[in-house]
C-alpha cells in the first residue's frame, strides 16, 4: 500500500512497474515496455489472444510515450473491448501479479552448459594454470607468465649441465 494507505493494489503495482528500471521515473507515467513487463508477468500478454503488437497498436492510439493511470485505464479499456477480454480479470490479474523480476519461484538454476563452462578441472593449457586445484582463482600468479631470467631457451632440456661430465 502506499504511505497514505489509500492506493488499490492496481495503482500500487503501476507504481512499481512504471519506475522498474529507470531510476529517474517517479512512479506516475509508465512506458510501453515496461507496461509488456508488467502484462507478461501477469500473463495478460501470451503470445495468441494478447500480443506485444496488440498493446503497441492500443498504446500508441493515445499518442502518447508514457501513460499517467487514468490514460492507462482508458489504454485498458480499449484494448479490452477490441480484444474481447473481461477489463475487470485483467485488472485484477495486473493487480496481484508481484513485483518485476524473474518469472519462477525460487532461485535462478544453472544449466548443465554453465556448469560445464565454470568447471575449472576441464581446463587446459594456459587456463589451467590460472586456478588452483579447489578451482580458486589464483590472480595474479595464475595470469602473469614470468620469465626465466636463467638464459636458455624455453624447453631446453639439459639446463644447467654445461662443464659437469656424466
Amino acid at each position: 500500500m502506499s504511505e497514505n494507505g489509500s492506493g488499490s493494489p492496481f495503482e500500487e503495482n503501476f507504481k512499481i512497474y512504471a519506475k522498474f528500471g529507470d531510476p529517474k521515473s517517479d512512479g506516475k507515467q509508465i512506458n510501453l515496455s515496461n507496461s509488456d513487463k508488467w502484462m507478461k508477468q501477469a500473463k495478460v500478454i501470451d503470445g495468441k489472444k494478447i500480443t506485444t503488437t496488440d498493446t503497441g497498436i492500443y498504446f500508441k492510439k493515445l499518442k502518447s510515450m508514457k501513460l499517467g493511470i487514468a490514460d492507462y485505464n482508458k489504454f485498458l479499456e480499449d484494448l479490452a473491448k477490441n480484444k474481447k477480454l473481461d477489463l475487470e480479470d485483467t485488472k485484477n490479474k495486473l493487480a496481484h501479479c508481484g513485483p518485476p523480476g524473474h518469472h519462477g519461484v525460487g532461485p535462478v538454476k544453472s544449466t548443465g552448459a554453465v556448469n560445464r563452462l565454470t568447471d575449472t578441472s576441464k581446463y587446459t593449457g594456459l587456463h589451467k594454470q590460472r586456478f588452483d586445484e579447489t578451482g580458486k582463482g589464483k590472480g595474479l600468479d595464475g595470469s602473469h607468465d614470468i620469465p626465466d631470467m636463467s638464459g636458455y631457451v624455453s624447453g631446453y632440456q639439459n639446463k644447467d649441465t654445461y662443464g659437469k661430465n656424466n
